[in-house]
Parts: C-alpha cells; structure tokens; sequence
C-alpha cells in the first residue's frame, strides 16, 4: 500500500519532495497559501548535489532556461582586479554534474512539468492552492483555515523560514532556537534585462574581467561583508545582482539610491549598472541555529524549515533539493506507516549534520570559511572529518 503523505507548502523543497515521493510510489497531496503556483524572486545556483537529485526526477535543464557556469571567481570591486578565480569545466566529471544558474519562476515551472508527469510506480500527486495549513499534529493531521482536517502517515512541512510546524518538532526543549539572531547585514538584490545592456560602454567594461559563472565584486577597502555577487540567467537575457551590506535604518525608502551609496566607492562602472538597475529590493538576513532534531511523530522537517541559510555559498535551495532526493531514496519500497519511525531516523542521520555544516558556512562569503572552524567541528561527521577551511574545500564539500 502507498503511504499517505502531506508536504505543507509548494516552494522550491516543498515541490521537489512530493514529486520524489510520488515517483516512490506514495499518495501526496501538497496544500500551498499562496493563490500563484510560480515562484517570485530572483535567480539562484544549482551546484552538482542539486542537479544531481533533480536529473535522477528528470528535471530537463533546458526547458527551465539555466546558463552553465565555468567559474567561480572573486574580483576587486574597486579595480576589478581578479583576486580568485576557480575552474569549474570539470565539474561533471569531477562532482557528476555541472553548474548553472536559473530563475527561480523557471525552476519552479519545470517542477510543475515534473509534478504532473504520471509516475512509474503508481504514486499519485495533488496540489492544492489558496490553502493555508493553520496547525498540525505530530500524530498525523493537519488543519485547514476552512475548519477542515486532513490525516497522513508523514506531513513533510515545507512551509519555509517561517514555519508554523517547525516548533512542533523541536518542542519547548530548545526555545532559544525558536527566535533567528539578526546578522545585521541585508541584501540588495535587482534583475536586469541583458538586452537593456547590450549597447551601455560600462556593461561592456564589466563583461571584460568577467567569466562564465558567478561573480564575487569584494570591498577590499573595509573590513566589512560588503560585497556585489553577479551572474546571468534565462540564456542570458536577464542579469542578476545581489548586493550584502549592513543593515539600513528603517525609513530609508529610496532603495536604489541607498545602494548606489552604500557600493559608491566602487569601481565607476559596477555603480552605474546599480543606477540603472529598474527596480531594487532589500532584505535583512538573519542567523539560524542548526536544529538538534528534524522530526517528531509524523512529521519532518525540510528546507528552511529545517535549515534556513544565509546566501553566502549559493545552497539554500540546493540543501533543500538534497533533502527532497533524501526523502524519496529513504521512502521508496516503503508500503507500511510502521516502517516510518525508522526511515525518519535515517533521514536525519544522512541529513542534519551535513546539512547543518553548509548552514554555519552559509554566514560566511567565499574566502573567509577559517573564521567558521570551530563551530563546523560541532557538526561534523566523526573526529577525524576534515572540515572545509578553504574557499576550494568549502565547494568540493558542498558538490559532494
């Protein structure tokens, strides 16, 4: 018999897991706030242990308009001086699959392709929208804002960083891990149509110390976290910036200005493509403990339910593929509820401590994982575990 399973929430992780669970075999219904099936937002990476998991669900690169990256770089944002830059040709063969970046409403969409792909195994897969998950329990329901109760042998709470789930698993044992510790930076972030570009002399200059891949612009005149990260999508018909900085005073509503400001020391031409930019968002970024547990009764924790990252080293959205591929390889040939306790258990122990190293680098750019050593020994998998203290080890640790 297919297990019954409901995944709160149609993000990225939230997707992802149901359509692995419903290529295992199982019965799942997903039940979304949100009124919109397409995912808002910016651009992102896929990194090997992502891409990997969504090639074994068929996930068709092409169709979702990734660009491949070759490298991955750190330059000066005042000179443009390259101070770093890693080759990434021999990713698939090194890590069994390449990099990219993409849109998110283009992830997003591919996975709505894949989720009403019939699967082989007979797994049956429901989306259902405008439908808010007000509480849960760990014997197995779920209640909607309408009044109405839905059981399953496993609710997957995908339901992101701010998850009405997540203190039902870990309980009132740890409440210091209930509230996030404000890393006071935020991030900037635009798009910009390439085409927009095409003919701007300070795009051109850009493109010249460029490589295919995602760009680092560091502050080397601060000792700060300022930084601009740069890379395209969509085939290359939409450019994307990201701009860390620390957190702006409230009030402060002209946000293009105040980026332009905040980078103004750098080189003329990377403030020029802020000044030009349509449009500019600003979001703070808060620090996340990695949790002691993951699950309780019937449900389990994923994404940034489970592990809410900070953007420094891309994997957010990759941590929460993995989880999803987790779930689906654990659960495949699982026919009874009675099998659950114990394939939670496994998920956990291929899962958390891992997944929880990448979340203690994620509060640290590329370049600086030294400053995190300490704290990523708490995680690691035995004693004598190398843990990643270089910007080339933090990558062949994340890719593995």
């Amino acid at each position: 018999m297919p297990l019954q399973i409901i995944v709160v929430g149609a993000g990225i992780g939230g997707l992802c897991t149901a359509i692995a669970l419903q290529q295992a075999g199982h019965s799942v219904k997903v039940f979304e706030k949100s009124q919109f099936k397409g995912e808002v937002g910016a651009a992102l990476l896929l990194t090997p242990n992502g891409e990997r998991v969504l090639s074994h669900l068929g996930f068709d690169l092409t169709m979702a308009r990734a660009d491949e990256m070759t490298c991955w770089e750190i330059v000066d944002g005042v000179t443009l001086q390259i101070l770093d830059r890693t080759r990434l040709n021999d990713s698939r063969e090194r890590y069994g699959a390449p990099l990219h970046t993409v849109h998110r409403a283009d992830l997003h969409q591919e996975l709505l392709r894949l989720a009403s792909c019939p699967s082989e195994r007979g797994g049956h897969l429901d989306i259902h929208l405008a439908t808010r998950v007000v509480t849960a329990h760990v014997n197995g329901w779920v209640e909607l804002d309408d009044g109405t109760r839905h059981e399953a042998d496993l609710i997957v709470a995908a339901d992101g960083l701010h998850s009405i789930l997540r203190d039902m698993v870990i309980g009132d044992e740890y409440p210091q891990l209930s509230q996030p510790t404000p890393s006071g930076m935020s991030a900037f972030r635009f798009l910009i149509p390439t085409p927009l570009l095409q003919h701007d002399e300070h795009f051109q200059e850009l493109v010249k110390v460029k490589g295919r891949g995602s760009t680092v612009f560091a502050d080397t005149q601060h000792q700060t976290e300022r930084h601009l990260v740069w890379y395209d999508c969509q085939n290359g018909q939409v450019q994307n910036f990201v701009g860390i900085h620390a957190t702006r005073k409230e009030g402060e509503d002209d946000l293009k200005a105040l980026m332009a400001a905040e980078f103004g020391h750098f080189h003329p031409s990377l403030v020029h493509i802020v000044q030009v930019a349509p449009s500019v968002t600003d979001w703070p970024l808060s620090i996340h403990e990695p949790l002691p547990v993951w699950h309780r009764g019937s449900i389990v924790l994923i994404g940034d339910a489970a592990h809410p990252m900070l953007p420094f080293g891309g994997q957010g959205a990759n941590q929460a593929i993995e989880d999803a591929g987790a779930l689906g390889a654990l659960l495949t040939g699982v026919h009874s509820p009675a099998q659950l306790p114990r394939r939670l258990q496994l998920f956990e122990k291929v899962r958390r401590l891992r997944a929880s190293r990448i979340q203690v680098l994620s509060k640290t750019r590329l370049g600086k994982e030294k400053a995190v050593e300490e704290e990523l020994r708490q995680y690691a998998d035995s004693p004598e575990m190398d843990i990643p203290t270089t910007f080339q080890e933090r990558y062949q640790h994340d890719f593995a």
